[in-house]
């Protein structure tokens, strides 16, 4: 056996794909997981080896934030007073981003520091989603793994021919997407889709946030088109569905956008028929608890996913429209306003959820051969059962203080 071989010994392991290992054992070798099971095993297995004890501590894996948006972090003053209304959170956010006179550093800076305080408290990876490249640099110095998406953005005829220029002038080692349904026009959201698929891109959009939206899809009425006429962008050529209530992800269908690597971010208002073809094509979904409890934009059909299979991801958004990027507050949250979910799914979702939307084969789960991003969280009492160890990892929120085990 390797002298390089350590065993992580704790009285709970949650390897998130199976059950709950008591009294367990992870072997870890070069930043590997060698092997995983009862510590008895363990300990005869490789034998000699060190052992560090966790004690009255559980070791699950990283966390996934699955949507975020880093450029935005030095607009927090934007969470401090709720907005009467998702249009005009939108125009305040507009309106901060052309007065803020910080330069690119500063704005990389504040990035940097929220990416940081991310990992910190458990992210192993974040899809990161920008308009400019501010944030793209922070890629080499991440301890985990951070996507970069460049969202566009684009509701009119006359610019789709700068956009399209663009598009074809872009790296193909660039993720490009979409910003939403209402905000990118028809060619241009299929084109970037196109392309994504061509090279094999996940391909984030946020997806059915307000009722706003659907109504414009369905009707091409209501508070969005209102919007956007106030921006000088609705020029006539959106074309609704002509179906009340058909929905954003069906919009999306009939565009040929969904597949495997389709991620529809937020997914609050969408049907029962949207859910089952969510789960038909494969299409991954990403819920935002903190975000859209501050925009008051609704609760996501949570239950209908996990009834047709459909392990959502989470997201923290940005600092602008989520006053605490934490994804054991999201999970917190969650939790509250779906009782009836187990907690247990809850947790899979920030973690094996994430990874599976952002097709992260390595992480998500603890198994032999995967990459030993392993936390470590002390619990304040021993749990009677597995659901409440489950329930405490849930519902603690802020007070939870996780470590890398790799950290002393």
């Amino acid at each position: 056996m390797d002298a390089t071989v350590t065993i992580h010994r704790a009285p709970w392991i949650i390897p998130v794909t199976r059950p709950v290992l008591a009294d367990g054992g992870i072997a870890v070798r070069q930043g590997r997981i060698v092997a995983m099971g009862p510590f008895a095993d363990l300990r005869a297995g490789f034998s000699g080896r060190p052992v560090v004890d966790h004690e009255q501590q559980v070791l699950l894996p990283g966390l996934v934030n699955a949507h975020a948006h880093l450029e935005l972090s030095h607009l927090s003053h934007l969470n401090q007073t709720r907005p009467a209304g998702f249009t005009t959170w939108v125009e305040a956010l507009l309106a901060a981003r052309m007065a803020d006179g910080r330069s690119d550093e500063e704005i990389l800076a504040a990035a940097a520091d929220t990416l940081a305080r991310m990992h910190a408290d458990g992210v192993i990876a974040v899809a990161d989603i920008g308009n400019t490249p501010v944030a793209r640099g922070l890629q080499e110095t991440f301890p985990g793994v951070l996507l970069h998406f460049t969202e566009y953005l684009g509701h009119g005829r006359a610019g789709l021919p700068a956009h399209l220029d663009r598009l074809a002038r872009e790296e193909s080692r660039t993720c490009c997407t979409a910003h939403a349904p209402y905000s990118v026009h028809a060619v241009l959201l299929q084109e970037l889709k196109k392309r994504a698929r061509r090279l094999g891109h996940i391909f984030p959009i946020h997806v059915a946030e307000t009722a706003a939206e659907v109504e414009m899809v369905s009707t091409g009425r209501g508070e969005l088109p209102a919007f956007l006429r106030r921006r000088g962008f609705w020029d006539g050529s959106f074309r609704p569905t002509g179906i009340d209530n058909t929905g954003s992800v069906q919009y999306l269908h009939d565009l040929g956008v969904l597949d495997d690597k389709t991620l529809c971010v937020h997914a609050v208002h969408v049907s029962e028929d949207e859910i089952g073809l969510l789960a038909a094509t494969g299409a991954g979904v990403c819920l935002c608890p903190g975000s859209n409890r501050f925009l008051a934009v609704g609760r996501p059909p949570l239950a209908g996913f996990l009834r047709h299979g459909l392990l959502p991801a989470l997201g923290t958004d940005s600092l602008a429209s989520n006053p605490e990027l934490s994804l054991w507050q999201e999970m917190r949250l969650l939790a509250r306003a779906h009782p009836q979910v187990a907690p247990a799914d809850i947790l899979a979702m920030a973690t094996l959820g994430g990874a599976r939307a952002l097709h992260l084969d390595e992480l998500g789960s603890l198994k032999e051969g995967r990459r030993a991003d392993i936390l470590a969280i002390a619990l304040p009492t021993p749990p009677a059962h597995d659901d409440e160890l489950y329930e405490f990892l849930v519902t603690a929120g802020r007070s939870i203080q996780p470590r890398w085990i790799g950290e002393r």
